[in-house]
């Protein structure tokens, strides 16, 4: 996946995740794209109080305080790293040299790894909220820079090697 707005869409939804079931925010996917202006980075990154308290009391989303300051926060800092890296996308690939990770057969799939926690040190550095390493993983395999999937699962073929 190299498209910057469904990155940034991944990454809050992650960050909401946190504590949480996948199934819960996938449940509430739609209703997090409407309160989120469709996950336009620049929007989210000018929010104010007045859009914050509207976002605290729509239960259609978490509304966890942090994780709506969050959101906020992170989309500034992806606008820095956009404008540092040309796109979020350029950013993030780096990591994995522009090719995704693979899993050795019969590993077992874990919740963080080293890279990971380089990922996620790095965007606290950056100002990013609520990119544990736990939390950057679960990016990472959602976006496809690491194909976890069994090599008998269609989408281990899909992901391929980018």
């Amino acid at each position: 996946m190299h498209h910057d707005p469904t990155l940034f869409e991944f990454l809050i939804l992650e960050g909401a995740q946190a504590g949480l079931s996948w199934e819960t925010i996938l449940r509430k996917r739609d209703n997090y794209r409407a309160a989120f202006d469709n996950f336009d980075p620049a929007k989210v990154a000018r929010y104010d109080e007045r859009k914050v308290a509207k976002l605290l009391a729509n239960d259609g989303i978490i509304r966890n305080r942090l994780k709506i300051a969050a959101a906020i926060q992170n989309a500034k800092a992806f606008l820095a790293l956009q404008h540092e890296f040309g796109s979020f996308d350029n950013y993030l690939w780096r990591f994995v040299n522009g090719r995704p990770l693979k899993r050795k057969r019969g590993a077992i799939v874990p919740a963080s790894t080293p890279l990971s926690d380089s990922l996620s040190k790095d965007l606290v550095q950056r100002g990013f909220k609520f990119v544990g390493s736990t939390i950057c993983y679960a990016f990472m395999q959602a976006v496809g820079m690491t194909n976890d999937h069994d090599y008998s699962c269609f989408r281990y073929k899909e992901i391929g090697s980018g």
